[in-house]
C-alpha cells in the first residue's frame, strides 16, 4: 500500500515539476516573485523526500524528511526570530537523534544500499 501511495505521489510531483518548468518559460515575470518559485520548488523537494521515505521506511529516512520539511519552513516563512530559533533547535535535535540514537550499523547498511 505504501508503495502505491509513493508512486501516486511521485506522479503528482512530476506533474507539478512539469508545470513549473512550463511556467518558467511562458510567464514573463515568473522569477519576479522568488517566494512563489521557492515555495513550489521546495514543496516538490519535500514531496520527493516523502516518496523516498514511503519506499524505504527507515528511521534515518524519516528524520531526513523532517529535517527537509523544517528547513523549508524556515526558508519560506520569515516569522519572528523565536520561531526561527525554535526551528533551528528542532533541526539540531533531529541531527543529534540521528547521530546518537540510530546505530552506526544501521546507518552504514542504509548508506551501502544507496550507493
Amino acid at each position: 500500500m505504501e508503495f502505491i501511495i509513493a508512486v501516486l505521489t511521485l506522479i503528482v510531483l512530476l506533474g507539478m515539476l512539469d508545470m513549473e518548468i512550463y511556467k518558467m518559460f511562458t510567464v514573463g515575470d515568473y522569477f519576479a516573485s522568488m517566494d512563489t518559485y521557492l515555495h513550489n520548488i521546495l514543496t516538490i523537494v519535500v514531496g520527493l523526500e516523502f516518496v523516498r521515505m514511503l519506499i524505504d521506511m527507515t528511521p534515518a529516512n524519516t528524520l531526513e524528511v523532517l529535517i527537509v520539511a523544517i528547513a523549508r519552513q524556515v526558508i519560506l516563512t520569515h516569522n519572528d526570530p523565536l520561531s526561527n530559533l525554535a526551528s533551528i533547535i528542532c533541526i539540531a535535535g533531529l541531527f543529534a537523534t540521528r547521530r546518537y540514537l540510530i546505530s552506526k550499523k544501521a546507518l552504514k547498511l542504509e548508506l551501502s544500499e544507496v550507493e
